[in-house]
């Protein structure tokens, strides 16, 4: 549960990050940053959704 609030935590500050670099117009910034923002966004909602829907941190099958 904790990593999935950390990565998601880090989603939300890519985000932020994404629209200052999107403003400035920083294509190569702003790249990384939705990259970073798609990754541990994925991550972070799975990780929740498999502690709070299968009742654990394990596999999800």
């Amino acid at each position: 549960m904790f990593l999935g609030l950390i990565t998601l935590g880090v989603a939300i500050l890519s985000f932020f990050g994404l629209i200052v670099e999107a403003k400035r117009k920083n294509v190569f910034g702003a790249g990384f940053a939705f990259l970073s923002f798609a990754v541990f966004g994925w991550f972070s909602v799975w990780t929740l959704f498999a502690v709070i829907f299968t009742g654990g941190g394990g596999v999800v099958a």
